[in-house]
């Protein structure tokens, strides 16, 4: 891995990816997603693991795609290219995955922090989708996960003025789960992790696959995938452990079976 920075257990059953570009300020080339994407399928293999945090460094988690890999291509160039097959295969991971976030989250940056299930953001986080300004417009997620996260009206201004937003925006339109202090936007990406690792990693695969049906679906096709979840629980030996951990009132021991 030459871009980015893999520790599969910086914490017990959490593993951290740091994107390390840091003179293009994480600037999201070829490479260096497919190098993301290899690592989170192995990480989704590794049974140790049970929730994933990427991040950046203080400056910047992802300023955006890297242009001088696109600028000159015609549309054919691109659609060759098929650079999104590999954030459709990123998008297909299991296990949880936490984006600590701090300075900026523009363009791809942006796009891959939503593509995670939660985001930690610092003070100094800023989020945007500036395309308009080089002519283009978001094509990893962008129009579509911005809409769905903090409405029309306000994603709509944010893609056609390529406007940031600052994390107590973000906070406040339900975009990122909680703002703190620039020192303390890992561990609290470590402690919401650590609190999710707790949990029956059978339980938490098939909870998350159900929250993304939500916004894929109609509700009465949502509820019936749901219900679906919910009784495949009940194959796993860990709600066995759980339920019988609750009755007899002491912590259970989720082993992923």
């Amino acid at each position: 891995m030459e871009f980015i920075l893999v520790t599969p257990q910086a914490r017990t059953h959490v593993a951290l990816i740091q994107l390390n570009r840091p003179k293009e300020l994480n600037a999201l080339n070829l490479q260096l997603m497919g190098e993301l994407r290899d690592a989170l399928k192995e990480l989704d293999e590794n049974e140790e693991v049970r929730a994933i945090i990427i991040t950046g460094n203080e400056r910047a988690f992802a300023a955006g795609a890297d242009i001088k890999q696109m600028a000159g291509k015609t549309a054919i160039d691109m659609l060759n290219m098929d650079q999104f097959s590999t954030w459709d295969q990123i998008r297909k991971t299991k296990k949880p995955i936490i984006a600590a976030v701090s300075g900026f989250a523009l363009g791809g940056g942006c796009e891959l922090a939503m593509t995670c299930d939660m985001i930690i953001a610092s003070e100094t986080a800023m989020f945007g989708q500036p395309e308009i300004k080089i002519g283009v417009m978001p094509g990893a997620g962008g129009t579509q996960r911005l809409t769905k996260a903090i409405g029309k009206a306000k994603a709509m201004e944010m893609v056609l003025t390529g406007k940031f937003m600052t994390a107590d925006e973000a906070e406040k339109q339900g975009l990122i789960n909680r703002v703190v202090p620039v020192e303390l936007y890992l561990e609290e990406a470590f402690k919401l992790a650590g609190e999710i690792a707790q949990m029956s990693p059978v339980a938490a695969r098939l909870a998350k696959e159900s929250v993304n049906r939500s916004f894929e679906t109609q509700l009465d096709e949502g509820l019936h995938f749901e219900r679906k979840n919910f009784y495949l629980c009940f194959a796993s030996e860990d709600q066995t452990e759980g339920m019988n951990a609750f009755v007899e009132k002491r912590k259970p021991e989720f082993k992923g079976r």
